[in-house]
């Protein structure tokens, strides 16, 4: 019988205590004489990485192809997110590597599609409007129909970022018949027309398009992709929706537009988190804001969790891997 792999699984203290998630760690401990920890720097890690043959993590500490030669009995490493530093050195030193941070992307793409229809619909302002015992009823009806109220069908959308995020959310936008455009460069056309997309530069989507949505990896090249001439060129009262990371747009320049009331803006994500509690964004009345829930959900993190455990079963049963990080995808990676 051939012995189980010592197998490292490190990740935050909670997904070990959490009741919920105890059927999967059980699943990915039997794969493996199994060790658990919670190291966060390399320091703390390397003495178990030394020991181990497979490795389950979330993505940090980043680890050089100089840090992975002192591992030589490591042969797996199951990531919940990755990095190009880590996926290089398990490249350089033949190290099977599997991510699975398309884990998150339906909870994501949920939450974005929620927003847009927030957005259009002004939901959370008439909820805390009536809360509040102000709610805004229309009397003169149609004439004092707002006409920033909108329906989804038939506008047109825009979706910065079209990997498995985007993905999922042009599926869900199905239904409401949009003219939708995407920006990503790493993106084979024939993807791009499967979902019945038109590929397009940023600078044109974001002219184009009622609904702005951001969900692009956070990798230097995506850095500011909305800088001050594109947050202008938005269309009067245009929605955005950033469920990506705040890198993605030049968060001064949102806050300069927003400012003047013509642009609805739909935030999840924040340059600094916890958000301060004297943002500017706090303060704008067309500013929604929730609190980087978008993936954080129960079935993100069994979703994850099984993956990691699939592909190390089909590792060790010496079938292909079904979430192998591959070098043409190291791009798309952040740094």
């Amino acid at each position: 019988m051939t012995p189980k792999p010592r197998l490292l699984i490190n990740l935050p203290p909670t997904f070990f205590t959490t009741p919920a998630f105890q059927p999967d760690m059980q699943r990915l401990a039997a794969l493996g004489e199994a060790r658990t920890a919670s190291h966060n720097t390399l320091e703390e890690i390397l003495p178990d990485l030394r020991w181990a043959e497979a490795v389950i993590m979330w993505a940090w500490p980043a680890l050089s192809a100089e840090t992975l030669a002192a591992c030589p009995n490591l042969k797996f490493l199951g990531a919940i997110n990755t990095n190009q530093t880590t996926a290089n050195g398990c490249f350089q030193r033949g190290i099977a590597i599997s991510e699975v941070r398309r884990c998150w992307s339906p909870a994501v793409a949920e939450l974005g599609l929620g927003l847009i229809l927030d957005g259009l619909r002004r939901i959370s302002e008439h909820h805390f409007l009536m809360r509040t015992g102000s709610g805004e009823w229309v009397n003169d009806f149609p004439a004092e129909i707002d006409p920033r109220e909108r329906q989804l069908t038939g506008l047109s959308v825009g979706i910065v970022g079209f990997g498995g995020i985007g993905q999922r959310l042009a599926q869900l936008l199905q239904p409401f018949q949009v003219k939708l455009r995407i920006y990503d460069p790493y993106i084979p056309d024939e993807i791009a027309a499967k979902h019945g997309a038109e590929k397009t530069g940023v600078m044109d989507l974001v002219t184009a398009s009622d609904v702005v949505v951001l969900c692009a990896a956070n990798n230097q090249g995506a850095r500011r992709l909305l800088g001050k001439a594109e947050i202008e060129a938005l269309r009067k009262d245009a929605v955005l929706v950033n469920i990506g990371r705040s890198m993605l747009v030049d968060m001064p320049a949102l806050a300069e537009r927003l400012s003047r009331g013509d642009l609805i803006a739909m935030l999840d994500v924040f340059d600094q988190e916890p958000l301060e509690d004297d943002s500017i964004f706090r303060r704008l009345p067309n500013t929604y804001l929730s609190p980087h829930r978008a993936g954080g959900i129960h079935a993100s993190v069994h979703r994850a969790l099984a993956w990691l455990a699939d592909d190390l079963e089909n590792f060790l049963a010496g079938r292909p891997l079904q979430y192998a990080v591959t070098e043409a995808m190291l791009t798309s990676l952040p740094e």
